[in-house]
Parts: structure tokens; sequence; C-alpha cells
């Protein structure tokens, strides 16, 4: 249980604050007695009579959360237009992406890039299969595979609910080691099961990464 204000815990609180002298000293100081930790404070616009800034604030949990908003609310001559949630707003729409590496503009890129040019590439790798690793993304690649049956501490919360996790360590992979590592959460626990699926899509990966599986199957 979290006992001080942490980053997991952060929130975006947008005001709407008439321009008084002592404003923003009895907004700090509300939050202060709600035990709210204050970060960054922004002006987002000035209007005749109000100031709209942004608090960042960190807190316990969600329900002190809810606490120090509600104690803002009561303070005559605020108005909270909206609240967000900086650690869904980092979530939003997943955290990593793909990009290409070369541009596509015109006839001859994708003649190249792909078809026909593209089986060259294809009959070389069949001939060799090692060229795969120089003409490919396999050498620099790796699977994050889960089950999503042993999650950090919230145990067995399924391949869905793993998703945010598994995408987190692809980011520290990209981050840390320069590495692309791409999150497959399997929808099953059946250890057979995962083993024919991780060599069945072996092929694409340079390494692969067994995450969040339950003891003893993770052995």
């Amino acid at each position: 249980m979290i006992t001080t204000p942490s980053p997991s815990y952060s929130i975006t609180v947008r005001l709407e604050i008439a321009n008084q002298v002592g404003m923003f000293g009895k907004i700090a100081t509300t939050i202060g007695e709600t035990a709210g930790d204050i970060g960054a404070v922004d002006i987002v616009r000035a209007g005749k009579g109000f100031m709209v800034r942004d608090f960042t604030i960190n807190a316990r949990d969600e329900a002190h959360e809810k606490e120090i908003v509600d104690a803002i609310r009561k303070i005559s001559g605020v108005r909270v237009i909206h609240v967000t949630d900086r650690t869904f707003l980092q979530h939003l729409g997943g955290k990593i992406e793909i990009h290409p590496k070369v541009p596509v503009k015109n006839r001859n890129d994708l003649s190249r890039i792909y078809t026909p040019g593209v089986a060259r590439v294809c009959s070389a790798i069949w001939k060799e299969s090692e060229k795969a690793y120089r003409f490919t993304i396999k050498r620099n690649t790796v699977g994050i595979i889960t089950d999503g049956s042993a999650v950090l501490g919230l145990g067995n919360i399924g391949p869905l609910a793993a998703l945010p996790v598994m995408e987190g360590k692809a980011m520290l992979f990209k981050e840390f080691a320069h590495i692309d590592a791409f999150p497959i959460c399997l929808a099953t626990t059946d250890t057979e099961e995962i083993i024919q699926t991780v060599k069945n899509i072996a092929p694409v990966f340079g390494g692969i990464n067994l995450e969040d599986i339950s003891a003893p199957r993770c052995f």
C-alpha cells in the first residue's frame, strides 16, 4: 500500500481561477492540507478577471486523488475545468508503434521494398537462411511472450490486461538496448500450447523473452 504521494497516481487539474490576490496561495494550501504533492504549475491562458492554470499533483491512490479534487472544488472563486490522470494519459492509444526505416515516395521505392523487388531478397534467404539476420528485422527483434498468469503484483489477470506491461517492457528494450521488441499475449495457459506457439513464431525473432508466466510453468 502506498502511504506517500507517488508519480503512479499523478493528476493534472485544470482550474479557472478568479484573478484575485491570494488565490494561488489558497489552492496550494488546500492541496497541502489534503497531503497532495504539487509538481508543475503552468499558466494555460489569462482572461478578463480570471486565470486558467494546470496543477500537477501526486497522490497516494485514486481515493486520495478524489479527495484532493473535492477539496479544490470547495474553494470560492475556483472552478475545476477537468482532471486528467497522467498515468492513463501516457497509455492512451498504446505506448509503442511501428515506423518504416526507408521512405516509400514513388513507384520505384515501392518496387524495391515490396513486389516485385522483394522477391529477390526472399529468394536469397530461401537459399541461405542466415541472410535473414542481415536483410530482415530478425537480428534486432525480440518477442515478449506472456499468458498473463503472473503479472507484476497483480497475479493472473489474463493476456489482454497484461498488454500494458508488455508494451512497457518493449519500451525498455528500445530505450536501454536499442532492441526492437514486440508484445505477444497468448490466450492460453497450457504449457505445451505456449511452447508450440513460440516455436511457430520464432522465425521472426532473434530472441524470445518469456515474461510474467506463473511458476512452475515458467521454468
